[in-house]
């Protein structure tokens, strides 16, 4: 399966990424108003952001497909994660922004439940076998779910989105000594930070999350202006996305250092030597 991307390494630490992806599979991209539409989603470069994961030894598991195709971050019956508020579903229909992504009808109830067996279910298989793998090895571990935004989604939220966005679905999946050391390191760096606000952890983090069983999952979800330009004029293939920019990353990848050097420890002081 070219499509999903997984490194092994031993540390007691998972870094998911559902949706740095961008390529759309042949029988579906003439189905997408334009591939343009259909990625402009992604969370860009987040794969490149945290490419100092594996050094850590950090297994990373990674899909390269789009979330217009499917969103492997969502809860697979259709149940919102967000009630009342707008979010994208399990094979969106509309960018973040109510552009209609596909040409002419969504896809099917067939058509979503063969997506589902071609894509979704391989990635959580693979999760679920490098969960186990890692469990193994450890009497606990940490999933950490890697995502971005724009800064500014008016469809998703109210005004200008914190730098650092940390959701444990109200500290239900993890234990809350590691939202604590997590948020100690947000707050030791320069960015913003919030807990629990907009967004409080996707499926995966509220999935694979049970903290009784050794497997502690949280989600960051960082505002893109932490390492590449939040867009200032109307979206368009030349404005968007904007380019990953090194200098700009740096400090936001020296507090995501730390975050995951807290995640490591925390996982490791829980563990018998």
């Amino acid at each position: 399966m070219d499509w999903l991307e997984i490194h092994r390494g031993t540390a007691p630490l998972i870094v998911s990424l559902p949706h740095t992806g961008t390529d759309l599979p042949e029988e579906v991209a003439g189905d997408f108003v334009s591939p343009w539409l259909a990625t402009r989603d992604a969370d860009w470069w987040i794969d490149r952001l945290y490419n100092f994961a594996r050094n850590m030894g950090a297994t990373t598991v990674r899909t390269t497909l789009s979330r217009s195709v499917i969103d492997v971050n969502r809860d697979p019956s259709g149940a919102s994660l967000y009630p009342g508020q707008f979010t994208t579903g399990l094979c969106p229909t509309e960018t973040f922004d109510g552009e209609a992504l596909y040409v002419a009808s969504s896809p099917t109830e067939a058509e979503i439940a063969r997506r589902r067996e071609a894509w979704f279910d391989p990635y959580h298989a693979a999760l679920t076998a490098e969960i186990a793998r890692l469990r193994g090895l450890h009497d606990r571990i940490v999933l950490y779910d890697a995502h971005s935004i724009r800064s500014v989604v008016p469809s998703l939220f109210e005004g200008e989105l914190p730098n650092l966005n940390i959701g444990t679905n109200g500290d239900t999946s993890c234990d809350p000594a590691l939202t604590r050391v997590v948020e100690a390191a947000c707050d030791a760096g320069p960015f913003s930070r919030v807990t629990n606000g907009r967004f409080r952890g996707g499926w995966i983090t509220r999935h694979y999350g049970e903290p009784d069983k050794g497997v502690h999952a949280i989600q960051m979800e960082l505002a893109c202006r932490g390492y590449m330009d939040d867009p200032t004029e109307a979206l368009t293939p030349a404005t968007w996305p904007s380019p990953y920019r090194l200098e700009q990353a740096a400090p936001m990848r020296d507090v995501l250092t730390d975050v995951l050097t807290a995640c490591l420890t925390f996982a490791r002081a829980g563990s018998q030597p």
